[in-house]
């Protein structure tokens, strides 16, 4: 029996009701969008963290504690203490409105003993760090367009048009347009100055590869499995459109960008590219350091070279997105979903799994 059905077939009086602080940033409440570029993805996450209380406690065998944080780690440590959760469902994604600050809840439940799901600090670290997590894949061996961190708008650049120019600080397709995509230097030095001065933080220019982008979902611990296959249907997108996943289309539902990338289940890849497709996104995951969930975007050249241009730990949980999607595709509803991620981080619990994730990671399993 896998951990889908025990999650749905436990019996109820073998059970005890596990208690779940649900943590997430309310730094949208003071945000406007004209001020943060980050805003709508930002204030999804209220959102999300009620649909996840309200589909975990849905069985009657968990129970979902909301704690809104603004990064007051006193108060959060003390709210903590005081409601003593057997695990910590970790949905905090910035703090001040600064994604790098991502690593500041799991560092402090770290230090508390709290198991919490979704990845460590280190690879969530590493994944806001576009630059480190390319220096990841290129030592592990996997395919990634190449690329540079520009840290001013003049830096000199050898890399082949086309490119395209991404924060090297943000997630979620944060300050990602169709005019990212630069195909001379007088434009490529227009958009790094841009974004450089309203992101504050470097850029990273790399290869645009042409081809078709499939998302790779990987669920488990301490050894994960790839999830269906998805793939993006850039069709409908106009023809002076570049083919990529803007902020717009994630986050503008009705946008033109939006209705242009519609996910495609179950795309038609021949047997050989899918398992080349899993195989990277298996070992971008691995190179990174993701634990539990995390997505994968891959370019697939028109050569069947699979590059990996994101690593998305604690990627996006709206029940009608992507990985939830996925997941349901092979018969794990978001009720079931949720409860997965919650017993993974009790398996880690006094040290519970430790030992079998390091056999697995030592004999080069995928977490």
């Amino acid at each position: 029996m896998d951990d889908a059905e025990a999650a749905k077939r436990s019996p109820r009086k073998r059970q005890q009701v596990i208690d779940v602080a649900i943590i997430y940033n309310v730094d949208f409440e003071e945000a406007r969008t004209e001020g943060d570029p980050s805003f709508e993805s930002r204030i999804t996450v209220e959102a999300v963290a009620e649909e996840v209380a309200a589909a975990l406690s849905s069985d009657g065998l968990h129970t979902a504690t909301l704690m809104p944080t603004e990064g007051d780690f006193a108060e959060l440590r003390s709210r903590l203490e005081a409601t003593s959760p057997m695990c910590v469902f970790n949905m905090c994604e910035s703090l001040g409105s600064d994604a790098r600050l991502e690593t500041a809840v799991p560092t402090v439940l770290e230090l508390m003993g709290i198991p919490y799901t979704g990845s460590p600090p280190d690879a969530l670290s590493a994944a806001l760090y576009k630059d480190r997590v390319k220096q990841r894949l290129l030592a592990a061996g996997v395919p990634t367009p190449q690329g540079a961190l520009f840290e001013r708008p003049d830096a000199p650049c050898d890399l082949p048009f086309p490119l395209i120019v991404k924060p090297a600080r943000e997630d979620g397709s944060a300050g990602i347009w169709g005019r990212s995509v630069v195909h001379d230097e007088p434009t490529l030095y227009e958009r790094v100055s841009e974004l450089i001065n309203l992101f504050k933080a470097p850029c990273l220019v790399e290869q645009y590869v042409e081809g078709r982008e499939f998302n790779v979902a990987l669920l488990g611990y301490p050894q994960a499995r790839v999830l269906p296959l998805q793939e993006i249907d850039f069709s409908n997108l106009p023809e002076e459109q570049p083919r990529i996943v803007s902020y717009d289309a994630k986050w503008q539902p009705g946008s033109v960008e939006d209705l242009g990338t519609q996910p495609v289940m179950h795309p038609e890849v021949p047997p050989a590219v899918a398992a080349r497709l899993r195989r990277a996104a298996t070992e971008a995951c691995r190179a990174v350091g993701v634990r539990d969930y995390g997505r994968v975007d891959i370019r697939l050249s028109p050569t069947g070279i699979p590059y990996v241009i994101d690593v998305n730990p604690n990627c996006d949980l709206s029940p009608d997105a992507g990985y939830a999607r996925a997941a349901h595709s092979v018969g794990i509803d978001f009720p079931a979903l949720t409860r997965l991620l919650v017993r993974y981080a009790l398996r880690r619990r006094k040290g519970v799994g430790s030992a079998r994730e390091a056999r697995a990671v030592s004999s080069g399993e995928a977490r």
